[in-house]
């Protein structure tokens, strides 16, 4: 009797347990559906409001499709994607940090890889949508989003504290402005880059020297300031800099409607192609130029055209402790070994230029570090290519040429460009390629015209931009867009920057 009784109890013990672990069980679950609904429905609401606001809809999405995640249209099933949780409105999947810190990747830090692309294993990767911060508005309208943004939209204003005395941004109110200065000119990007157009006696003290200086890349670049000033003077600028400790800059950039690219001077090359940029700025940008035998400075040599800038404002162009007088030396000496020559030298700034033929390399002698690279290095293969510290000659057609042979802006834009002949396009291809997206382009524009108005869209992207039309037919519009180029497919980019256009290579 006393052995049924205790089994018994047994029993009774047990079911309650399972009882027990039914209710927390079924708690926990009814809490994280309700969690994921109500961050899908805040994402979707969140959506819905943006892009009403934008295109001036009205925010009566279906609450149930939101709800269920689901959608029935005719036989086909659509899924929404869920809405990552507000932790993550600022994700960067590849250049997560945290997520750097948390695999302990092996990565050295003197050489900026914890800058550079890392991304996740596809278990840990977050496939849900990423939400706009709590607060978050439509961004002020170009060109007054060059001097003014929504403080909610990026709320990081350390750097107002922290770059006060630089005029980098104030914060105002509801808003964080940008005087237009930056480290090395307090006073304004626009005094400073007339100073520069004066240094080089361009006419009228315009950078754009005549339409024939039209892309730039600014290392470093802070808030961006530098490259929105360059706008006006019919000059675009890809505003580099890294996802560091200053809470990613690019970030307000974008904000601001200048176009701007996250990525460092670290390890690998920039995913540009060889010869994109007439002009190359660094600020106080921090870099080490000299090290591993002035690698990061052959990859500006790289990017640089023939007959290519550029600026270095550095307290080494000027200071006379010894510590600076001996990086000049050493810089001199390494970029005269590179063939280049000090355009100009004046006050803060020293501005170099690279030379327009192959002479000044065939003339160097034998041994001299650092070398040409091989015949069989493809100065244009960017995407995860390690960076090589050597000097990319010209080809025989460049060197003959004395130069990109591109015609000023804008006339670039519509010109069928000289590297066309490396795809084995021909000039009527090109033109060709230019009316179809001319035409297509309009229909676009006047599809979208009853919800748009002209200063609706600011910051577009081309995902597969092959020549670069779709961008070449806005050229009348107040956007900027980012070419993005497959680099699974042909390496169109050149032709894309040799018309005067910005982008990058990718791989999605």
């Amino acid at each position: 009797m006393s052995r049924g009784k205790g089994d018994g109890d047994q029993k009774k013990r047990l079911v309650t347990w399972i009882v027990v672990l039914g209710i927390i069980c079924g708690c926990v679950y009814l809490y994280s559906r309700n969690s994921g609904t109500s961050a899908l429905e805040y994402g979707s609401k969140s959506l819905r409001k943006l892009g009403s606001s934008y295109l001036g809809g009205d925010d009566d999405g279906d609450e149930a499709s939101s709800k269920s995640g689901e959608e029935v249209q005719g036989d086909v099933t659509l899924k929404s994607i869920p809405v990552c949780d507000d932790r993550h409105s600022e994700l960067i999947p590849c250049l997560d940090r945290n997520l750097i810190y948390q695999t302990r990747l092996k990565l050295d830090l003197s050489l900026m890889e914890h800058y550079e692309r890392h991304c996740p294993v596809p278990e840990r990767r977050f496939n849900c949508l990423i939400p706009p911060p709590p607060g978050y508005k439509v961004p002020i309208k170009w060109p007054k989003s060059r001097d003014e943004v929504w403080k909610v939209n990026i709320p990081h204003t350390h750097l107002a504290n922290e770059k006060s005395d630089q005029n980098w941004m104030v914060v105002k109110g509801n808003k964080i402005s940008f005087p237009g200065g930056g480290t090395h000119f307090h006073y304004g990007a626009d005094k400073y880059i007339a100073s520069i157009a004066n240094m080089l006696n361009f006419s009228n003290n315009i950078l754009n020297n005549e339409g024939r200086l039209r892309t730039v890349l600014d290392v470093g670049c802070g808030v961006a300031s530098f490259g929105g000033y360059l706008l006006s003077s019919d000059i675009i600028s890809m505003s580099l800099a890294p996802n560091d400790v200053h809470q990613n800059q690019i970030q307000f950039a974008l904000e601001r409607g200048i176009p701007a690219y996250l990525g460092v001077l670290g390890t690998k090359r920039l995913p540009y192609p060889s010869r994109s940029f007439e002009f190359a700025h660094c600020s106080r940008c921090r870099i080490d130029w000299l090290q591993r035998d002035g690698i990061l400075l052959l990859e500006l040599d790289r990017l640089l055209r023939p007959g290519g800038y550029f600026a270095y404002s550095s307290p080494e162009a000027y200071a006379q402790d010894e510590e600076d007088l001996r990086i000049w030396r050493e810089m001199s000496a390494l970029v005269e070994r590179m063939c280049w020559k000090i355009a100009v030298k004046r006050n803060q700034t020293v501005i170099w230029v690279k030379p327009l033929t192959n002479d000044c390399y065939m003339e160097r002698e034998p041994g001299t570090q650092p070398p040409l690279c091989k015949s069989d290095d493809d100065p244009d293969a960017v995407w995860g290519v390690p960076m090589k510290a050597c000097i990319t000659p010209y080809s025989d057609q460049q060197h003959k040429a004395k130069g990109t042979g591109l015609a000023p802006w804008p006339a670039r834009l519509t010109t069928p460009p000289p590297r066309l002949a490396d795809f084995g396009y021909s000039a009527e291809m090109f033109e060709k390629d230019t009316e179809v997206w001319q035409h297509r382009v309009e229909n676009y524009w006047n599809l979208l015209s009853p919800k748009i108005q002209p200063d609706t869209l600011r910051n577009l992207m081309d995902m597969k931009a092959n020549l670069g039309s779709f961008a070449a037919a806005l050229k009348s519009k107040d956007v900027w867009v980012m070419n993005v180029v497959p680099e699974d497919g042909p390496n169109t980019l050149k032709i894309i920057y040799d018309r005067g256009l910005m982008g990058s290579v990718h791989s999605w």
